[in-house]
Protein backbone atom coordinates (compact mmCIF):
# COMPACT_ATOMS: atom_id res chain seq x y z
CA UNK A 1 0.00 0.00 0.00
CA UNK A 2 1.12 3.33 -0.55
CA UNK A 3 2.60 5.25 2.16
CA UNK A 4 0.30 8.34 3.18
CA UNK A 5 2.48 11.53 2.92
CA UNK A 6 1.73 15.27 2.01
CA UNK A 7 4.19 18.51 1.24
CA UNK A 8 0.18 20.30 1.90
CA UNK A 9 -1.43 18.88 4.49
CA UNK A 10 -1.20 17.82 8.24
CA UNK A 11 -1.38 13.75 8.52
CA UNK A 12 -2.55 11.84 12.24
CA UNK A 13 -1.69 8.42 13.12
CA UNK A 14 -4.93 6.70 13.93
CA UNK A 15 -4.28 3.35 16.38
CA UNK A 16 -5.60 0.23 14.56
CA UNK A 17 -6.08 -3.10 15.60
CA UNK A 18 -2.40 -4.31 15.42
CA UNK A 19 -1.07 -1.07 14.86
CA UNK A 20 -1.16 2.70 13.23
CA UNK A 21 -2.73 4.43 10.20
CA UNK A 22 -2.21 7.51 8.41
CA UNK A 23 -5.19 9.85 7.79
CA UNK A 24 -5.44 13.17 6.70
CA UNK A 25 -8.61 15.00 8.46
CA UNK A 26 -10.98 17.21 6.29
CA UNK A 27 -12.34 20.59 7.11
CA UNK A 28 -13.40 23.37 5.28
CA UNK A 29 -10.64 25.09 6.52
CA UNK A 30 -8.55 23.65 4.34
CA UNK A 31 -10.18 24.60 1.29
CA UNK A 32 -7.26 27.58 0.51
CA UNK A 33 -4.56 25.11 0.84
CA UNK A 34 -6.75 22.89 -2.50
CA UNK A 35 -5.22 24.63 -5.31
CA UNK A 36 -1.29 24.73 -4.00
CA UNK A 37 -2.04 21.02 -3.45
CA UNK A 38 -3.49 20.11 -7.02
CA UNK A 39 0.32 20.69 -8.57
CA UNK A 40 -0.52 22.59 -11.27
CA UNK A 41 -3.83 21.61 -11.98
CA UNK A 42 -6.09 24.54 -13.28
CA UNK A 43 -8.55 22.36 -15.22
CA UNK A 44 -10.23 19.90 -13.69
CA UNK A 45 -12.88 17.82 -15.84
CA UNK A 46 -15.35 15.38 -14.48
CA UNK A 47 -16.68 12.91 -16.78
CA UNK A 48 -20.14 11.80 -16.19
CA UNK A 49 -23.13 13.40 -14.54
CA UNK A 50 -24.55 10.42 -12.43
CA UNK A 51 -25.10 10.52 -8.57
CA UNK A 52 -21.47 10.24 -8.39
CA UNK A 53 -20.54 12.86 -11.18
CA UNK A 54 -22.93 15.30 -9.84
CA UNK A 55 -22.33 15.72 -6.69
CA UNK A 56 -18.41 15.53 -7.24
CA UNK A 57 -18.66 17.82 -9.78
CA UNK A 58 -20.46 20.80 -7.76
CA UNK A 59 -18.68 19.48 -4.46
CA UNK A 60 -15.27 20.48 -5.96
CA UNK A 61 -16.53 23.69 -7.81
CA UNK A 62 -17.83 25.05 -4.55
CA UNK A 63 -14.53 24.23 -2.84
CA UNK A 64 -12.62 25.66 -5.78
CA UNK A 65 -14.79 28.80 -5.77
CA UNK A 66 -12.65 31.61 -5.52
CA UNK A 67 -9.75 29.98 -7.05
CA UNK A 68 -8.30 29.89 -10.59
CA UNK A 69 -8.83 26.40 -10.99
CA UNK A 70 -12.52 25.97 -13.28
CA UNK A 71 -14.28 22.42 -12.77
CA UNK A 72 -16.19 21.08 -15.81
CA UNK A 73 -18.14 18.74 -16.75
CA UNK A 74 -18.12 16.49 -19.92
CA UNK A 75 -20.76 14.75 -21.36
CA UNK A 76 -21.36 12.35 -24.33
CA UNK A 77 -23.15 13.73 -26.98
CA UNK A 78 -26.91 13.70 -27.05
CA UNK A 79 -26.98 12.50 -22.84
CA UNK A 80 -29.68 13.17 -20.65
CA UNK A 81 -28.27 14.46 -18.12
CA UNK A 82 -27.09 18.28 -19.83
CA UNK A 83 -30.50 19.76 -19.10
CA UNK A 84 -29.67 18.58 -14.95
CA UNK A 85 -26.39 19.82 -15.02
CA UNK A 86 -26.98 23.34 -16.20
CA UNK A 87 -29.82 23.33 -14.08
CA UNK A 88 -27.02 23.16 -11.49
CA UNK A 89 -24.77 25.70 -13.04
CA UNK A 90 -22.40 24.05 -15.51
CA UNK A 91 -23.22 25.50 -18.73
CA UNK A 92 -21.76 25.75 -21.91
CA UNK A 93 -21.87 29.39 -21.84
CA UNK A 94 -19.76 29.82 -19.08
CA UNK A 95 -17.33 26.85 -20.56
CA UNK A 96 -18.12 24.59 -17.72
CA UNK A 97 -20.13 21.90 -19.49
CA UNK A 98 -18.75 20.66 -22.85
CA UNK A 99 -18.31 17.43 -25.17
CA UNK A 100 -17.05 14.37 -23.32
CA UNK A 101 -13.74 14.27 -25.54
CA UNK A 102 -13.29 17.82 -25.63
CA UNK A 103 -13.25 18.23 -21.56
CA UNK A 104 -10.89 15.20 -21.21
CA UNK A 105 -8.69 16.71 -24.01
CA UNK A 106 -8.95 20.70 -21.93
CA UNK A 107 -8.55 19.18 -18.31
CA UNK A 108 -5.15 18.68 -15.62
CA UNK A 109 -7.15 15.91 -13.80
CA UNK A 110 -9.96 14.17 -15.90
CA UNK A 111 -12.43 12.91 -13.13
CA UNK A 112 -13.83 9.21 -14.56
CA UNK A 113 -16.96 8.70 -13.30
CA UNK A 114 -19.24 7.48 -15.93
CA UNK A 115 -20.84 3.66 -15.62
CA UNK A 116 -18.25 0.98 -14.91
CA UNK A 117 -19.45 -1.37 -17.98
CA UNK A 118 -18.90 2.54 -20.67
CA UNK A 119 -15.97 3.05 -19.33
CA UNK A 120 -14.76 -0.40 -20.03
CA UNK A 121 -16.09 0.31 -23.43
CA UNK A 122 -14.53 3.59 -23.94
CA UNK A 123 -11.83 4.18 -21.82
CA UNK A 124 -9.15 4.17 -25.12
CA UNK A 125 -11.06 7.41 -26.27
CA UNK A 126 -10.36 8.97 -23.50
CA UNK A 127 -6.75 8.19 -23.16
CA UNK A 128 -6.07 9.13 -27.13
CA UNK A 129 -7.40 12.88 -26.03
CA UNK A 130 -5.26 13.47 -22.81
CA UNK A 131 -2.59 16.23 -22.27
CA UNK A 132 0.87 15.24 -21.80
CA UNK A 133 1.25 14.66 -18.34
CA UNK A 134 -2.38 14.88 -17.48
CA UNK A 135 -3.42 13.10 -14.16
CA UNK A 136 -6.35 10.34 -14.47
CA UNK A 137 -8.85 10.75 -11.49
CA UNK A 138 -10.78 7.42 -10.74
CA UNK A 139 -13.52 7.18 -7.90
CA UNK A 140 -13.41 3.27 -7.93
CA UNK A 141 -11.13 0.72 -8.91
CA UNK A 142 -13.16 -1.07 -11.65
CA UNK A 143 -11.15 0.17 -14.17
CA UNK A 144 -7.71 -1.65 -12.99
CA UNK A 145 -9.34 -4.61 -12.92
CA UNK A 146 -11.07 -4.82 -16.58
CA UNK A 147 -7.39 -3.97 -17.81
CA UNK A 148 -5.89 -6.39 -16.22
CA UNK A 149 -8.35 -8.86 -17.19
CA UNK A 150 -7.19 -7.66 -21.36
CA UNK A 151 -3.42 -7.33 -20.32
CA UNK A 152 -3.63 -3.52 -20.89
CA UNK A 153 -2.79 -0.63 -18.63
CA UNK A 154 -3.07 3.15 -17.86
CA UNK A 155 -1.17 5.12 -20.47
CA UNK A 156 2.22 5.76 -19.78
CA UNK A 157 3.44 9.06 -17.80
CA UNK A 158 0.09 10.03 -16.82
CA UNK A 159 -0.35 10.52 -12.85
CA UNK A 160 -3.44 7.52 -11.68
CA UNK A 161 -5.08 8.35 -8.86
CA UNK A 162 -8.15 7.59 -7.27
CA UNK A 163 -10.34 9.08 -4.44
CA UNK A 164 -13.58 6.64 -3.47
CA UNK A 165 -16.27 8.40 -1.09
CA UNK A 166 -17.50 5.82 0.95
CA UNK A 167 -21.21 6.93 -0.01
CA UNK A 168 -23.92 6.75 -2.38
CA UNK A 169 -23.66 10.49 -4.61
CA UNK A 170 -26.41 11.99 -2.62
CA UNK A 171 -25.01 11.25 0.32
CA UNK A 172 -21.36 13.18 -0.91
CA UNK A 173 -23.87 15.92 -1.86
CA UNK A 174 -26.05 16.15 1.68
CA UNK A 175 -23.63 15.99 3.98
CA UNK A 176 -20.84 18.45 1.93
CA UNK A 177 -23.84 20.97 2.27
CA UNK A 178 -24.41 20.07 6.05
CA UNK A 179 -20.74 21.08 6.14
CA UNK A 180 -21.65 25.05 5.58
CA UNK A 181 -22.77 25.05 8.90
CA UNK A 182 -20.56 21.02 10.70
CA UNK A 183 -17.14 21.84 9.41
CA UNK A 184 -15.35 18.69 8.06
CA UNK A 185 -19.24 17.32 7.20
CA UNK A 186 -19.31 15.13 4.76
CA UNK A 187 -18.38 11.40 3.29
CA UNK A 188 -15.38 9.58 4.42
CA UNK A 189 -13.41 8.71 1.39
CA UNK A 190 -10.68 6.52 0.46
CA UNK A 191 -7.66 7.53 -1.82
CA UNK A 192 -5.31 5.12 -3.89
CA UNK A 193 -1.77 6.32 -6.09
CA UNK A 194 -1.63 4.10 -8.89
CA UNK A 195 1.27 5.87 -10.76
CA UNK A 196 3.28 8.96 -9.75
CA UNK A 197 5.31 10.29 -12.59
CA UNK A 198 5.63 13.83 -11.10
CA UNK A 199 5.71 13.15 -7.78
CA UNK A 200 2.54 15.18 -6.85
CA UNK A 201 0.07 12.66 -7.17
CA UNK A 202 -0.94 12.06 -3.76
CA UNK A 203 -1.43 15.65 -2.89
CA UNK A 204 -4.08 15.91 -5.38
CA UNK A 205 -5.43 13.40 -4.38
CA UNK A 206 -5.68 14.76 -0.95
CA UNK A 207 -7.24 17.77 -2.10
CA UNK A 208 -10.12 16.23 -4.60
CA UNK A 209 -10.71 13.87 -1.28
CA UNK A 210 -10.80 17.32 0.84
CA UNK A 211 -12.57 19.18 -1.91
CA UNK A 212 -15.43 16.36 -1.62
CA UNK A 213 -15.58 17.41 2.33
CA UNK A 214 -14.66 14.15 3.34
CA UNK A 215 -14.15 13.92 7.27
CA UNK A 216 -11.05 11.81 7.10
CA UNK A 217 -9.40 10.29 4.15
CA UNK A 218 -7.19 6.84 4.59
CA UNK A 219 -4.82 5.33 2.03
CA UNK A 220 -5.67 2.20 0.09
CA UNK A 221 -4.80 0.60 -3.34
CA UNK A 222 -6.51 0.40 -6.26
CA UNK A 223 -7.26 -3.55 -6.04
CA UNK A 224 -8.06 -4.04 -2.68
CA UNK A 225 -10.66 -1.02 -3.19
CA UNK A 226 -12.39 -2.15 -6.07
CA UNK A 227 -12.60 -5.74 -4.39
CA UNK A 228 -13.52 -4.41 -1.25
CA UNK A 229 -16.14 -1.99 -3.05
CA UNK A 230 -17.88 -4.32 -5.39
CA UNK A 231 -17.78 -6.97 -2.72
CA UNK A 232 -19.55 -4.91 -0.14
CA UNK A 233 -22.00 -3.77 -2.67
CA UNK A 234 -23.01 -7.87 -3.14
CA UNK A 235 -22.74 -8.22 0.81
CA UNK A 236 -23.82 -5.99 3.47
CA UNK A 237 -24.25 -2.87 1.74
CA UNK A 238 -27.16 -3.63 -0.88
CA UNK A 239 -27.24 -7.44 -1.74
CA UNK A 240 -27.37 -9.10 1.72
CA UNK A 241 -29.99 -6.57 3.09
CA UNK A 242 -32.04 -6.86 -0.11
CA UNK A 243 -32.16 -10.79 0.76
CA UNK A 244 -32.26 -10.47 4.44
CA UNK A 245 -35.67 -8.35 4.55
CA UNK A 246 -37.33 -10.40 1.88
CA UNK A 247 -36.34 -14.02 4.34
CA UNK A 248 -37.52 -12.37 7.10
CA UNK A 249 -40.91 -10.69 6.07
CA UNK A 250 -42.13 -14.53 4.75
CA UNK A 251 -40.18 -15.89 8.07
CA UNK A 252 -42.94 -13.30 10.14
CA UNK A 253 -46.00 -13.29 8.32
CA UNK A 254 -45.89 -17.70 7.74
CA UNK A 255 -45.15 -16.88 11.85
CA UNK A 256 -48.69 -15.02 11.82
CA UNK A 257 -47.54 -11.56 12.03
CA UNK A 258 -49.33 -9.18 9.77
CA UNK A 259 -48.08 -7.85 6.20
CA UNK A 260 -47.14 -3.90 8.03
CA UNK A 261 -45.80 -5.33 11.06
CA UNK A 262 -43.67 -8.05 9.32
CA UNK A 263 -42.26 -5.38 7.19
CA UNK A 264 -41.46 -3.22 10.40
CA UNK A 265 -39.77 -5.64 12.08
CA UNK A 266 -37.23 -6.55 8.68
CA UNK A 267 -36.75 -3.75 6.89
CA UNK A 268 -38.17 -0.81 8.67
CA UNK A 269 -35.79 -2.52 12.07
CA UNK A 270 -32.58 -2.90 9.92
CA UNK A 271 -33.11 0.46 8.23
CA UNK A 272 -34.14 2.87 11.25
CA UNK A 273 -33.28 1.81 14.51
CA UNK A 274 -30.59 -1.05 14.48
CA UNK A 275 -28.52 1.40 11.75
CA UNK A 276 -28.97 4.34 14.17
CA UNK A 277 -27.65 2.33 16.97
CA UNK A 278 -24.60 1.05 15.22
CA UNK A 279 -23.99 4.50 13.66
CA UNK A 280 -24.36 6.27 17.63
CA UNK A 281 -22.89 3.51 19.80
CA UNK A 282 -21.07 0.56 17.07
CA UNK A 283 -22.01 -2.93 16.12
CA UNK A 284 -21.80 -4.60 19.86
CA UNK A 285 -24.28 -2.25 21.35
CA UNK A 286 -27.36 -3.42 18.79
CA UNK A 287 -27.16 -6.50 21.23
CA UNK A 288 -28.13 -4.69 24.52
CA UNK A 289 -30.37 -2.45 22.88
CA UNK A 290 -32.39 -5.60 21.38
CA UNK A 291 -33.64 -6.51 25.10
CA UNK A 292 -33.10 -9.94 24.19
CA UNK A 293 -29.90 -10.74 23.94
CA UNK A 294 -30.10 -14.74 23.81
CA UNK A 295 -32.20 -14.37 20.65
CA UNK A 296 -29.83 -12.41 19.00
CA UNK A 297 -26.71 -14.44 19.78
CA UNK A 298 -28.96 -17.25 18.31
CA UNK A 299 -29.98 -15.58 15.60
CA UNK A 300 -25.91 -14.81 15.25
CA UNK A 301 -24.98 -17.93 16.12
CA UNK A 302 -26.90 -19.49 12.98
CA UNK A 303 -26.51 -16.32 10.25
CA UNK A 304 -22.59 -15.76 10.42
CA UNK A 305 -21.05 -19.30 8.94
CA UNK A 306 -23.35 -19.07 5.81
CA UNK A 307 -22.92 -15.39 5.41
CA UNK A 308 -19.38 -15.76 5.78
CA UNK A 309 -19.07 -18.64 3.31
CA UNK A 310 -21.16 -16.22 0.25
CA UNK A 311 -18.62 -12.89 1.14
CA UNK A 312 -15.65 -15.40 0.85
CA UNK A 313 -17.29 -16.51 -2.26
CA UNK A 314 -18.31 -13.10 -3.65
CA UNK A 315 -14.73 -12.13 -3.30
CA UNK A 316 -13.06 -15.06 -5.10
CA UNK A 317 -15.22 -14.03 -8.10
CA UNK A 318 -14.29 -10.35 -7.71
CA UNK A 319 -10.39 -10.97 -7.11
CA UNK A 320 -10.64 -13.45 -10.21
CA UNK A 321 -12.20 -11.70 -12.23
CA UNK A 322 -15.65 -13.13 -12.96
CA UNK A 323 -17.71 -10.46 -11.44
CA UNK A 324 -16.28 -7.61 -13.26
CA UNK A 325 -16.47 -9.74 -16.57
CA UNK A 326 -20.06 -10.49 -15.76
CA UNK A 327 -20.98 -6.90 -15.66
CA UNK A 328 -19.45 -5.84 -18.99
CA UNK A 329 -21.18 -9.03 -20.76
CA UNK A 330 -24.69 -7.56 -18.70
CA UNK A 331 -24.10 -4.04 -20.82
CA UNK A 332 -24.72 -6.04 -24.12
CA UNK A 333 -27.58 -7.26 -23.25
CA UNK A 334 -29.11 -4.26 -21.13
CA UNK A 335 -29.02 -2.35 -24.41
CA UNK A 336 -32.12 -3.97 -25.83
CA UNK A 337 -33.59 -5.82 -22.91
CA UNK A 338 -33.19 -3.48 -19.49
CA UNK A 339 -33.52 -4.66 -15.80
CA UNK A 340 -37.31 -5.31 -14.55
CA UNK A 341 -37.63 -4.00 -11.37
CA UNK A 342 -37.76 -6.08 -8.20
CA UNK A 343 -40.31 -3.60 -6.38
CA UNK A 344 -43.39 -5.66 -7.89
CA UNK A 345 -42.37 -8.01 -4.40
CA UNK A 346 -45.50 -8.45 -2.42
CA UNK A 347 -43.44 -6.94 1.04
CA UNK A 348 -42.78 -3.38 -1.04
CA UNK A 349 -46.21 -2.88 -1.22
CA UNK A 350 -47.09 -2.34 2.59
CA UNK A 351 -43.78 0.03 2.32
CA UNK A 352 -46.01 3.59 2.49
CA UNK A 353 -48.12 2.11 5.89
CA UNK A 354 -44.81 1.47 7.60
CA UNK A 355 -43.79 4.45 6.74
CA UNK A 356 -47.16 6.15 7.91
CA UNK A 357 -46.74 4.29 11.36
CA UNK A 358 -43.68 5.97 12.01
CA UNK A 359 -44.30 8.92 14.62
CA UNK A 360 -47.29 6.86 16.18
CA UNK A 361 -45.47 3.34 16.66
CA UNK A 362 -41.83 3.78 16.42
CA UNK A 363 -39.89 0.88 14.74
CA UNK A 364 -37.29 -1.03 17.76
CA UNK A 365 -34.70 -3.09 17.31
CA UNK A 366 -36.18 -6.49 16.47
CA UNK A 367 -33.46 -9.10 18.15
CA UNK A 368 -33.75 -11.91 15.52
CA UNK A 369 -33.12 -9.18 12.79
CA UNK A 370 -30.65 -7.34 14.34
CA UNK A 371 -29.13 -11.07 15.00
CA UNK A 372 -28.87 -12.01 11.10
CA UNK A 373 -27.75 -8.77 10.45
CA UNK A 374 -24.74 -7.88 12.22
CA UNK A 375 -23.87 -11.20 11.60
CA UNK A 376 -23.68 -10.76 8.10
CA UNK A 377 -22.06 -7.72 8.90
CA UNK A 378 -19.71 -8.87 11.01
CA UNK A 379 -19.11 -11.51 8.45
CA UNK A 380 -17.91 -8.82 5.65
CA UNK A 381 -15.53 -7.42 8.70
CA UNK A 382 -13.70 -10.72 9.12
CA UNK A 383 -13.27 -11.85 5.76
CA UNK A 384 -11.62 -8.52 4.42
CA UNK A 385 -9.57 -8.62 7.54
CA UNK A 386 -8.12 -12.06 6.44
CA UNK A 387 -7.83 -10.96 3.07
CA UNK A 388 -5.51 -7.96 4.38
CA UNK A 389 -7.42 -4.86 3.71
CA UNK A 390 -6.37 -1.84 6.20
CA UNK A 391 -8.50 -1.13 8.93
CA UNK A 392 -10.34 1.89 7.87
CA UNK A 393 -10.92 0.18 4.66
CA UNK A 394 -12.44 -2.69 6.44
CA UNK A 395 -14.88 -0.34 8.65
CA UNK A 396 -15.59 2.10 6.12
CA UNK A 397 -16.67 0.04 3.61
CA UNK A 398 -18.29 -2.78 5.82
CA UNK A 399 -20.09 -0.40 8.86
CA UNK A 400 -19.87 3.15 8.37
CA UNK A 401 -20.75 3.67 4.71
CA UNK A 402 -23.69 1.13 5.39
CA UNK A 403 -25.38 3.01 8.72
CA UNK A 404 -24.24 6.74 7.34
CA UNK A 405 -25.43 6.51 4.08
CA UNK A 406 -26.94 3.52 2.07
CA UNK A 407 -29.12 2.30 5.05
CA UNK A 408 -30.68 5.88 5.45
CA UNK A 409 -31.19 6.27 1.99
CA UNK A 410 -32.75 3.18 1.73
CA UNK A 411 -34.99 4.23 5.33
CA UNK A 412 -36.29 7.13 3.26
CA UNK A 413 -37.03 5.89 0.61
CA UNK A 414 -37.11 1.66 1.25
CA UNK A 415 -34.85 -1.06 -0.42
CA UNK A 416 -36.30 -1.74 -3.18
CA UNK A 417 -36.30 1.43 -4.65
CA UNK A 418 -32.50 1.98 -3.73
CA UNK A 419 -31.99 -1.51 -5.57
CA UNK A 420 -33.54 -0.52 -8.51
CA UNK A 421 -31.98 2.98 -8.71
CA UNK A 422 -28.45 2.36 -7.53
CA UNK A 423 -25.44 2.21 -10.08
CA UNK A 424 -25.89 -0.53 -12.83
CA UNK A 425 -23.10 -2.46 -11.51
CA UNK A 426 -24.68 -2.49 -7.94
CA UNK A 427 -28.01 -3.13 -9.65
CA UNK A 428 -26.83 -6.35 -11.56
CA UNK A 429 -24.25 -7.50 -8.26
CA UNK A 430 -27.86 -7.35 -5.93
CA UNK A 431 -29.82 -9.58 -8.58
CA UNK A 432 -27.55 -11.91 -8.76
CA UNK A 433 -26.35 -12.33 -5.09
CA UNK A 434 -29.32 -10.83 -3.24
CA UNK A 435 -31.54 -14.63 -4.17
CA UNK A 436 -28.21 -16.21 -3.10
CA UNK A 437 -28.62 -14.46 0.45
CA UNK A 438 -32.17 -14.67 0.69
CA UNK A 439 -31.49 -18.64 0.13
CA UNK A 440 -29.13 -18.71 2.88
CA UNK A 441 -31.66 -17.41 5.76
CA UNK A 442 -34.15 -18.98 4.97
CA UNK A 443 -33.08 -22.37 4.29
CA UNK A 444 -29.98 -22.31 6.59
CA UNK A 445 -30.07 -19.66 9.20
CA UNK A 446 -33.74 -19.42 10.28
CA UNK A 447 -34.19 -23.28 10.72
CA UNK A 448 -31.14 -22.97 13.07
CA UNK A 449 -32.39 -20.11 15.31
CA UNK A 450 -34.01 -22.44 18.11
CA UNK A 451 -30.91 -24.24 18.78
CA UNK A 452 -28.43 -23.39 21.50
CA UNK A 453 -26.13 -20.09 20.72
CA UNK A 454 -22.91 -20.70 20.06
CA UNK A 455 -20.81 -19.13 22.72
CA UNK A 456 -17.70 -19.56 21.48
CA UNK A 457 -19.26 -17.76 18.17
CA UNK A 458 -20.51 -14.63 20.27
CA UNK A 459 -17.15 -14.46 22.50
CA UNK A 460 -15.59 -13.95 19.22
CA UNK A 461 -18.23 -11.50 17.81
CA UNK A 462 -18.17 -9.35 21.60
CA UNK A 463 -14.07 -9.49 21.12
CA UNK A 464 -13.83 -8.51 17.45
CA UNK A 465 -11.21 -6.24 16.95
CA UNK A 466 -13.86 -4.58 14.50
CA UNK A 467 -14.62 -2.53 17.42
CA UNK A 468 -12.04 -0.88 18.61
CA UNK A 469 -11.27 0.10 14.50
CA UNK A 470 -14.51 1.48 14.51
CA UNK A 471 -14.25 3.55 17.49
CA UNK A 472 -11.22 4.90 16.11
CA UNK A 473 -12.56 5.99 13.17
CA UNK A 474 -15.43 7.43 15.00
CA UNK A 475 -13.69 9.58 17.38
CA UNK A 476 -12.81 11.62 13.19
CA UNK A 477 -16.31 11.81 12.93
CA UNK A 478 -18.09 14.75 12.71
CA UNK A 479 -21.43 15.34 14.76
CA UNK A 480 -24.03 15.37 11.84
CA UNK A 481 -27.42 14.70 10.89
CA UNK A 482 -27.11 12.15 8.62
CA UNK A 483 -30.86 11.77 8.08
CA UNK A 484 -32.81 11.98 4.58
CA UNK A 485 -36.43 13.37 4.22
CA UNK A 486 -38.77 10.92 2.92
CA UNK A 487 -40.24 11.61 -0.33
CA UNK A 488 -44.42 12.23 -0.85
CA UNK A 489 -43.96 9.59 -3.65
CA UNK A 490 -41.12 6.48 -4.18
Amino acid sequence: MNPLTSSVFRTETMTVPGGTETIVRGGRDLFPLLPQALHGVRRIGVLGWGPQGSAQAQNLRDSLAGTEVIVSVGLRPGSRSADDARAHGFTEDNGTLGDWLAVAADSDLVILVIADAALAAEHEKIFAVLKPGATIGLSHGFLLGHLQSIGSDFPAGHPVIAVCPKGMGDSVRRLYQQGATVNGAGINASIAVHADPDGHATDRALAWSIGLGSPYTFATTLADEYRSDIVGERAILLGAVHGLVEALYRHFVIAGADPVTAYERSTESITGPIARTISDSGLAAVRAATGDEDLFDRAYSAAYRPARDLVAEIYDEVAEGTELRSVILAEQRLATRPMSPIAGSPMWSHSAQAHARRDSAPTVVDPLTAGLFVATMTAQVDEFAVRGHAWSEIVNESVIEAVDSLLPYMHARDVAYMVDNCSRTARLGTRRWGPRFQAAYEQIALPRVDAPADQALVKQFLDNPAHEALAAAAKLRPTVDISVERPTTT
